[in-house]
């Protein structure tokens, strides 16, 4: 039978994973005191993206497509501000730090790349998967916008990575074959 809601929800082992049990860390190089506010600071986040280019070879008026580099996408995660700035400030500093503001003074890659990672929890509270993001670190900190309007709000802000790539650890690992 094509529609059979039973095989459906028999595929559906747990009832699906959900989106909002996960946590992020990272760890700033420049401000360590804010690590401890970040699990509970970054509201949003995201499982990175997967990414291998191609391109094509012409032989005799057809094109023959081969598989590519791998690249790996911006990371971007969304956190809630809190009156002693902590982690803004972490982050301002991890930035200042990569190169100042009126000096422009840069750092070594050494001195400024550090991992991140997000988790996957279940609903029982197991890690399912984790993404460890290795050489990262921050290009852009929004701007948190300020409104006489927005009562009953919790002033956030947008922070994007760079990083060299990511790594799956955890029990589902990525197949091999």
């Amino acid at each position: 039978m094509a529609f059979n809601i039973n095989e459906f929800k028999s595929q559906l082992v747990g009832g699906g994973a959900r989106s909002s049990l996960f946590q992020v860390q990272i760890l700033n190089p420049v401000a360590p005191e804010a690590d401890f506010k970040v699990p509970f600071m970054v509201r949003a986040g995201g499982i990175p993206a997967s990414n291998i280019g191609s391109f094509e070879v012409p032989y005799f008026g057809r094109n023959v497509k081969y598989a590519g580099d791998r690249t790996f996408d911006d990371w971007t995660v969304t956190v809630i501000n809190d009156e002693d700035f902590i982690v803004r400030n972490g982050f301002e500093a991890w930035m200042n730090a990569i190169n100042t503001h009126d000096s422009n003074v840069r750092a070594l890659p050494q001195d400024y790349k550090s991992n991140a990672v997000i988790t996957q929890y279940s609903k029982d509270g197991d890690a399912i998967r984790s993404y460890v993001f290795e050489g990262m670190y921050p290009t852009t900190i929004d701007q948190i916008d300020m409104d006489w309007s927005n009562v009953d709000a919790i002033e956030e802000f947008g922070v994007t990575f760079a990083y060299d790539f990511w790594r799956v650890e955890g029990s589902t690992g990525i197949p091999t074959t």
